[in-house]
Formats: structure tokens, C-alpha cells, sequence
């Protein structure tokens, strides 16, 4: 693989959106080697080899904090819009056991797709292959690999503990793989089996992921322990009437959250008042993952993000999987949300999409922004994407990409 050189490089164009501060008109981003040395007007900050892109936008690289990548090698999302949420996981268990899936296979696939749409760091959530990308470490992307765990009885719950135990126990020597941990969801995890995670999360300084509220038969199970969720679970031979006590809400799940390295509220469709008002208070701790796209093939009411945004909670965005989704596209993640949500600007979304992505896998002093000392990752929108607002430019016009770059190499290229 080859890496980028020392030399200063000044990318040119006519507008630079570095996100953590205002859009810059025909300005520049510096770079030397992986790391950004400037970025502003480029009359005052362009030295060294200057590369002119026109009437161009750069942005920072996309952050997508939530994705499945191992169901990548689905053409079509599983199953109808709008399905029951239990019939849904039926398709996935079913799709999981056919000869043509391919975790492997399709999770280098969806590394691939995601690099060309304008990723450059992703949080995967791995459940068949746990350690591959700890083992075959991508060589254009940043990856937090979370193991997933379920397990609702108690023997399942010790296996998967130990099988946590043994994944915080391999190490990557490649610093473009982090580790992370997924207790999947409240209907698939004993609380034994979070309690257990918590501690290894805050002990191993690494991010865990937890599905919660992602639909009104999880809150139904909480609540009275009965519901469709609990006639699938049984179905299965899964369903342990012990594990989770009558009324539990999401609340006493994110009490729990708190207490790990930092956590990911995956989904959040059907948070109530007081449990957004408790994500607001813990911000700096606790981010939900909004997945725009996931949420609408559900028919799912309108996302809380506003008012999470309102009360000051921390949001990110993310792409769920190809299981849900058509394709692994943040940006269209971000003209999605546009449309839902006129009433947020383009350029509080585009944070959505890059700056907040990169707070919630705790790596907002690396990436997600365009500034000096973090990582050269960014993207390059084609000449004619630009009008005098940048952003809404990107997201509602057919902006397309030219180029990626991370860590200072230029990984993907589609200028003609």
C-alpha cells in the first residue's frame, strides 16, 4: 500500500466546508503526509503543490456510525415496507442460514461501496466473523469492528461473555481497526450479560453499541413481557420469561449506558421525553445513532431528532445495513434527513454526517472535521456542485463525488 508522501499539498476549490466553523470561498485544505497543516482562504494558506479543483466543494470525509456491512451482498433490503419488525428478523435469521451468504465476502464489499459514496470511517457491527477486520485490517478506511453479543439465558449469556473477553483480547496493529462492543438489543441480552460488558467497555476504553427503542413490540416486551416480540422469540426457543423484569423502559437501559467508555444508542425511533431529556444530561457519553433511511422502511413515526437536538443531546448518523437499506450511501443518509427535517440546516446536518459521527466512536480529535492536526480525510464534490450555499448544494442538488481522500492518499477517484 502506498503511503502518502511528505511533500504540502494545497487542495484548491471553490469552496472548503470544514464543518467545526464556516465555509471557506475558493479556499484550500494544506496537507503534508496523513495530517491537515491548514485550511482557509488560499491566498493566505496555500503552499506547495497546489491541486486546483475548480468550481468545487470539499468536505470532510463522511462518518458512519452504524452499519451492518456483513449483509452487504443483499441487492434489495430483506423482506416488504412497512413489515412487522418481528417478521422481519425471521428474514434475517433465514438469510443468514442460505448458501449465498457470504459474511466475508460482503463485508469487504461494503467497505468498498462505503469508500466510493464518501466514508472514511466507519463503525461496523460484526456478528458472524467478529475478528476479520481485526485480522484483515481495510487499507482505505478507519473501522471501530464491534463484536456483537446475544444471549438471553444464562448459558448463553457466559459463552458470550467469554467470547468478549477473548475479542478485547486480540489486538490489531494496524491503527486503521479499533475495537468496540455490541450487546445487541434488550430483547436478545440478559442484563447480565450488559452488566458484563459495561466494565469491559470503561476498562478497555473502547465504544460499545446497544440497539434501544427501535420499535414498539422491544417496548411491549419490557413493559408486560408479552407481545409479538415474545411469541417470535419463543419460536425460536429463545424467549426466557426470567431475564428481563416487567416494566423495564429504555430509561434504566441508559442509566446502565452511562457507566461504559462511551456508548451508542442505536436507532432511538421511540424514545420518551424523560429518556431524551437523560440523553441530553449525559451528552458528552451517550450519542444516538439515527439511521434516516432504516427508520422510513419501517414506516416508523416521525424520528424524535429534532427535539434531540433541541435539548442538546449528541446524534450521529448511520447507514444500518443493506438489510434495510439499498445501499450504504451516507450522503444520501443526509438528503434523506433534508427532506424529513426542512426545519434543520444543511450545514447542522452535514455535522450529523462527519463531525458528531466521529464524537460518537470517540474519535472527534482525529476525523470528522477539516482542521489542522487531524487526519487528511475529506471528499472532493465535482466541479458544479457549488452554488453560494455549499451545503444545501450537497444535499439537495445532484452533487456527485470526484474524489476521496483518507489519511492524505487519494483512495478514490472519479474525475473525468
Amino acid at each position: 500500500m502506498r503511503e502518502p508522501g511528505n511533500d504540502v499539498v494545497s487542495h484548491c476549490a471553490r469552496w472548503i466546508v470544514p464543518v467545526d466553523r464556516p465555509a471557506v470561498e475558493r479556499g484550500c485544505v494544506v496537507v503534508q503526509g496523513e495530517r491537515i497543516l491548514a485550511v482557509g482562504a488560499a491566498e493566505q494558506v496555500a503552499t506547495g503543490r497546489r491541486v486546483e479543483y475548480g468550481d468545487a466543494v470539499i468536505t470532510p470525509g463522511f462518518v458512519n456510525a452504524h452499519a451492518h456491512l456483513e449483509f452487504s451482498g443483499l441487492s434489495a433490503p430483506l423482506g416488504e415496507r412497512g413489515m412487522a419488525f418481528p417478521d422481519w428478523i425471521m428474514n434475517v435469521l433465514e438469510y443468514r442460514r442460505a448458501p449465498e451468504f457470504d459474511a466475508r465476502g460482503a463485508t469487504f464489499a461494503g467497505l468498498k461501496e462505503s469508500l466510493r459514496t464518501g466514508t472514511t470511517t466507519l463503525g461496523d457491527i460484526a456478528s458472524c466473523l467478529p475478528s476479520l477486520l481485526l485480522e484483515e485490517p481495510p487499507a482505505d478506511l478507519d473501522v471501530t469492528s464491534f463484536i456483537e453479543l446475544i444471549g438471553l439465558s444464562e448459558a448463553r449469556a457466559a459463552a458470550q461473555a467469554e467470547r468478549l473477553a477473548e475479542h478485547l483480547a486480540k489486538h490489531s496493529d494496524d491503527a486503521r481497526v479499533r475495537r468496540g462492543i455490541s450487546p445487541h438489543a434488550p430483547y436478545t441480552i440478559r442484563p447480565a450479560l450488559l452488566e458484563a460488558a459495561v466494565p469491559a467497555s470503561a476498562g478497555a476504553r473502547v465504544p460499545l453499541a446497544f440497539h434501544l427503542a427501535e420499535s414498539r413490540e422491544e417496548l411491549q416486551l419490557l413493559a408486560t413481557g408479552d407481545g409479538p416480540m415474545v411469541d417470535y422469540m419463543r419460536t425460536l426457543g429463545a424467549w426466557d420469561p426470567t431475564a428481563i423484569a416487567l416494566g423495564t423502559r429504555p430509561l434504566d437501559y441508559l442509566r446502565t449506558l452511562t457507566k461504559v467508555h462511551r456508548a451508542l444508542v442505536i436507532h432511538g425511533n421511540y424514545l420518551a421525553d424523560d429518556e431524551i431529556d437523560y440523553l441530553a444530561a449525559h451528552a458528552e457519553r451517550l450519542t444516538t445513532v439515527y439511521c434516516p433511511r432504516t427508520h422510513d422502511y419501517f414506516n416508523h413515526p416521525p424520528h424524535p431528532l429534532p427535539k434531540l437536538l433541541e435539548r442538546g443531546a449528541s446524534v450521529a448518523l448511520g447507514t444500518d445495513g443493506r438489510c434495510t437499506n439499498p445501499d450504504l450511501s451516507l450522503l444520501e443518509e443526509m438528503r434523506h434527513t433534508a427532506r424529513q427535517f426542512p426545519m434543520l440546516s444543511p450545514e447542522r446536518i452535514l455535522q450529523l454526517g462527519t463531525l458528531d459521527g466521529a464524537q460518537a466512536l470517540g474519535l472527534a480529535a482525529e476525523v470528522g472535521s477539516l482542521t489542522p492536526g487531524k487526519r487528511a480525510d475529506f471528499v472532493v464534490f465535482q466541479e458544479g456542485a457549488c452554488e453560494s450555499e455549499p451545503c444545501a448544494a450537497l444535499l439537495q442538488g445532484p452533487a456527485t463525488i470526484g474524489r476521496v481522500y483518507h489519511r492524505g492518499r487519494n483512495v478514490a477517484d472519479f474525475q473525468t
